[in-house]
């Protein structure tokens, strides 16, 4: 079931459970109702296998709903705010990525594990260009692209990355990209294309090539190094080899 349908379907189960409790006379007050809503809300879509940060938005969709209302805000913001919000996620709704940004520290130890030749290495759901930057200055032999496809992020990145002659950088589908000329593809996604990101690397990235993912394993393959970044967040990379597709390993 989509993520999308599975939130709709629980926000109308707390909705029912609210009404009916209201008409029975079973509690009372505006605020105890919006309360078994959230509560029925969350309870759902746990039930219904939504990713864990699902449940906070549920509890407390409803309840922010009523303050805002109460607070006699101009329905211009909630138009402004919507629309920021499409240009930055775009359609996470639908690939289940958020937006997440690599630290310096992550650049550092991706650096690390470029080849010492000029080298040509590919950022899939780039964001800002946040770990592209500190790597082309560094290493002004190689290649860099990534790409981007929700537009604020996209055109932020376009802005912070002019002055770089090493970094092309494109906006559209990770997938609908080619990798089969990288000697490195570097994703930080989430875990839910983890799977589909393995099979496009298998198909397209050359032997001796490295696919290395931000703290989401490729489900099923144990990874070739673990690398520990070090910083505050606790960040990890998983690094796999690319060769025959036979000579993978499964875990």
């Amino acid at each position: 079931m989509p993520p999308a349908l599975k939130a709709l379907l629980a926000q109308l189960a707390g909705l029912a459970a609210a009404v009916a409790l209201a008409r029975t006379g079973a509690l009372v007050g505006l605020w105890p109702l919006v309360s078994v809503q959230a509560l029925v809300a969350a309870t759902v879509a746990a039930g219904l296998r939504s990713a864990r940060w699902w449940l906070p938005i549920h509890l407390g969709f409803l309840p922010l709903a009523v303050v805002a209302h109460g607070a006699g805000i101009h329905p211009g913001w909630y138009l402004a705010a919507f629309v920021i919000l499409v240009l930055v996620y775009w359609t996470s709704f639908r690939t289940q990525v958020p937006l997440y940004l690599s630290n310096p520290a992550t650049a550092a130890a991706v650096g690390k594990l470029l080849p010492a030749h000029p080298a040509r290495m590919l950022d899939i759901g780039a964001g800002t260009g946040a770990l592209l930057r500190p790597l082309a200055q560094a290493r002004p032999d190689c290649r860099f692209t990534g790409i981007e496809l929700a537009p604020a992020t996209w055109a932020i990145g376009r802005l912070l990355l002019r002055r770089h002659a090493n970094i092309e950088w494109l906006r559209g589908d990770l997938f609908a990209a080619d990798w089969s000329g990288y000697d490195l593809v570097y994703a930080f996604l989430s875990p839910v294309p983890m799977a589909a990101v393995w099979a496009k690397a298998s198909a397209e990235m050359p032997p001796d090539s490295t696919l290395v993912s931000n703290s989401f394993a490729v489900p099923g393959h144990e990874p070739d190094a673990v690398i520990d970044v070090g910083d505050r967040r606790g960040t990890r990379l998983f690094l796999y080899r690319m060769g025959a597709r036979g000579e993978r390993r499964s875990g």
